[in-house]
């Protein structure tokens, strides 16, 4: 089967860590709104019936399935992209959710006022936000998740094999440097592990041709991750 990812075509969001793990399960899809464009993800979701509450959601066949951390468990189990032992399991989604938590936060420091607001409009804001942010939740976070990649011996979340939660930690690693990069350099030798697990998921044969491509699409100032210098610090 070849599913139909809908999210908004011009940033990568909370769309790119589904694309991640169809990319490297080498699972067939298209990502649709990239095709016809995020007026056809409006009209699609519109239509549907109880409609999704926001994208990303993918559509398999009758089933459609939103949110990312849930689409990410049904494909881990569907398809091999998380150990079948249940207590992996059901730890590799307390992780993921918890990487939606991080998130969130994170798109709520430069819209801590409103979303429908401009980040211009809040800005006043967004600095106390930000440097709360980087000051308590970050070390917090990336502290947990380092720890996280201790708990089991070998590289990977679940031990010897990567799985859907270890290329949503890559993405969010990815997208912290890019938003707060001197935050993220001070923070480093904290959290060795989790840099290492950013750089093996980065080497990944199976995501080799998808982030030499034109459809992994770059940060950007639209996106959840942005880089606003006056927001970073140590």
């Amino acid at each position: 089967m070849t599913y139909d990812l809908w999210y908004w075509a011009e940033i990568p969001g909370r769309g790119e860590f589904v694309r991640l793990a169809l990319e490297a399960g080498g699972i067939s899809y298209r990502d649709r709104a990239r095709e016809e464009g995020s007026k056809a993800l409006i009209k699609d979701m519109e239509a549907r019936r109880p409609r999704p509450f926001a994208p990303p959601y993918l559509v398999a066949g009758d089933l459609v399935i939103a949110q990312t951390a849930h689409i990410l468990a049904w494909l881990g189990d569907r398809h091999g992209l998380a150990p079948r032992k249940e207590a992996l399991s059901l730890w590799l989604i307390q992780l993921q959710l918890t990487v939606a938590d991080m998130v969130a936060e994170m798109h709520n420091v430069h819209h801590p006022v409103s979303v429908s607001a401009y980040y211009d409009e809040q800005k006043v804001e967004a600095a106390r936000a930000a440097k709360a942010f980087r000051d308590e939740r970050m070390p917090k976070f990336l502290g947990y998740f380092e720890d996280a990649l201790g708990a089991h011996s070998g590289p990977w979340l679940a031990g010897e094999t990567w799985s859907y939660a270890d290329l949503s930690l890559f993405q969010l690693v990815e997208g912290l440097a890019y938003s707060f990069p001197r935050r993220m350099t001070a923070l480093g030798p904290d959290v060795r592990r989790l840099i290492a697990l950013r750089d093996r998921a980065k080497a990944m044969p199976e995501l080799a041709d998808y982030l030499a491509s034109e459809r992994r699409i770059a940060f950007n100032q639209d996106g959840i991750f942005r880089h606003y210098p006056e927001l970073d610090s140590n």
